[in-house]
């Protein structure tokens, strides 16, 4: 049987329910797709900064696309409703499966990490808050190296701290942006497919796909610790 692989996890969306900002969203823009909106607007621009050398906090980069989306619209963003979402940006709970499926992963053997654009400061917050953080060995962010995911200096940054070789870790994210920046570093990957996530058929494909935190930690644990508890459903392919 081959060696555990160190699993590294992406925090926003993948451990934690992003739809927990989707009321003051809602509110706010009284548009179903505003969220959203906002999330990929967020992403974009925090790699269009990487890639002009420029660095700054991914929570200082939500709150200007956020005002930025706004402005389209002729909206006024209040003190109040950038402090609710702050608020519930820092008190995302987990998805329902999240913790059970992470303490399973532990208990076959399975090394446990973070990965996120957050800061440490933002990220154990939320991690705490949503009561799993003692299940991590350590959590990294972005901060270090100043660069946004999928910047290939963040992935080698992880491997470096950890001593290991880039083979032997497994990025496990529900954004294909973070799976083929694993891959291109040479980290396994795995695909979760959150609501409004899929494959993209073109690029490096990840190695494991699942619906949920459950399916994928299924497949960690058929390949590398003995097979997991049967839950009687049918499980995805496993992508070698």
């Amino acid at each position: 049987m081959p060696e555990r692989p160190i699993l590294v996890f992406d925090v926003n969306e993948t451990l934690l329910d992003l739809d927990a900002l989707r009321p003051a969203f809602d509110r706010i823009f009284d548009d179903p797709g505003a969220m959203r909106l906002w999330f990929a607007n967020l992403v974009t621009y925090s790699e269009a900064l990487t890639l002009s050398g420029a660095y700054v906090p991914f929570t200082d980069i939500g709150g200007a696309v956020l005002r930025m989306l706004a402005a389209t619209r002729d909206i006024t963003i209040s003190d109040a409703d950038g402090a609710e979402l702050t608020e519930r940006f820092g008190s995302m709970p987990p998805h329902p499966e999240v913790p059970a499926a992470l303490r399973r992963l532990r208990d076959h053997g399975f090394r446990l990490f973070t990965l996120t654009n957050n800061t440490l400061e933002v990220s154990e917050r939320q991690l705490e808050r949503a009561g799993v953080i003692d299940l991590f060995e350590r959590r990294f962010s972005v901060e270090t190296v100043r660069r946004h995911k999928p910047a290939p200096e963040v992935y080698q940054g992880v491997a470096a701290a950890l001593e290991a070789d880039p083979g032997d870790i497994c990025m496990i994210a529900c954004h294909v942006w973070d799976t083929i920046g694993a891959a291109a570093a040479g980290w396994q990957s795995a695909l979760i497919l959150r609501e409004g996530n899929a494959p993209l058929d073109v690029g490096p494909q990840p190695d494991y796909i699942g619906q949920d935190l459950d399916a994928v930690a299924d497949r960690l644990i058929e390949r590398y610790g003995g097979r997991g508890p049967d839950r009687g459903r049918t499980m995805p392919p496993l992508l070698d």
